[in-house]
């Protein structure tokens, strides 16, 4: 294996782009798995070399990386979870592992893949690695500030994307005046923020944590322009994030666009007590 360079499971979105980029400029050579229906083109044109895989193709993407000497991967960007009921196209390697997972919620289908890679010879390393400047600051980020029924919303919202954080299930809710109007599952996050904002009327707070032991390799919340755009849809009013625990892209943007709407932008720390800093 060569240690200059890198290999990346490559899903939806910008992050595969700006983790190449960040890449190149720390002397790395990136080989692209990327997922068909998922990932950019511009992802597979930017990569020194890619594949082309289906969802399942686990046993193509470690020939892929073994084949061009590959020892460090990365996992990046998003995958429709719905397509795992209806764009499976498993090889042996991936149908194999797909049987011996009991649990098949997020972190415990990606904890196995990334072991199955180890036990290959390639070690999953944090999705972070060169982009920790992504991570969501503390603070708000917005002209407008929350106000006291606002704070008191995202107290509220919280603690119950806490619980759900724990159990699995997703990582954001929508509530307004201290009543859950949804919980993210498997649509993803856009989709909770449209169904509960419809709900909530308006004035929907959106909150989106991290889960608790989240696994720095994959899955960590990410928000952008495109949640502003959706909070905005359903006259939602606030999106607060979990600070340093979740992925911000194209910041400039997104806060312009929030200020346009009026949209509260809050990055939120929890203390060691259990109270909340931001």
């Amino acid at each position: 294996m060569v240690k200059d360079r890198i290999g990346i499971i490559a899903g939806g979105g910008q992050f595969p782009l700006l983790f190449i980029e960040a890449a190149r400029k720390a002397g790395r050579k990136v080989y692209v798995a990327a997922h068909r229906s998922e990932t950019d083109e511009l992802v597979a044109q930017a990569a020194d070399e890619a594949c082309w895989v289906k969802l399942g193709q686990l046993g193509k993407i470690i020939k892929f990386f073994k084949q061009n000497k590959v020892a460090e991967a990365v996992f990046l960007g998003t995958i429709t979870k719905t397509q795992i009921f209806r764009d499976v196209m498993p090889d042996l390697k991936g149908l194999t592992l797909w049987n011996k997972i009991d649990n098949r919620q997020d972190d415990a289908i990606l904890r196995t893949v990334a072991d199955a890679l180890e036990q290959e010879g390639i070690k999953v390393l944090e999705s972070t690695l060169y982009l920790e400047h992504l991570l969501f600051p503390k603070g708000v980020l917005s002209r407008r500030k929350p106000n006291k029924s606002q704070r008191q919303d995202i107290e509220f919202g919280w603690r119950n994307a806490r619980a759900i954080g724990k159990l699995d299930i997703g990582q954001c809710v929508v509530v307004r005046d201290c009543s859950v109007m949804a919980v993210e599952a498997i649509e993803g996050t856009d989709a909770a923020i449209l169904r509960g904002g419809k709900l909530a009327k308006e004035q929907a707070v959106v909150v989106k944590l991290r889960k608790p032991n989240q696994d720095f390799r994959f899955d960590l919340p990410a928000t952008g322009t495109k949640t502003i755009e959706s909070i905005h849809q359903v006259k939602g009013a606030v999106l607060a994030v979990e600070a340093g625990q979740s992925l911000l892209f194209d910041p400039a943007e997104m806060i312009e666009t929030a200020n346009r709407y009026g949209i509260v932008v809050v990055g939120v720390e929890e203390l060691g007590d259990g109270s909340l800093d931001y």
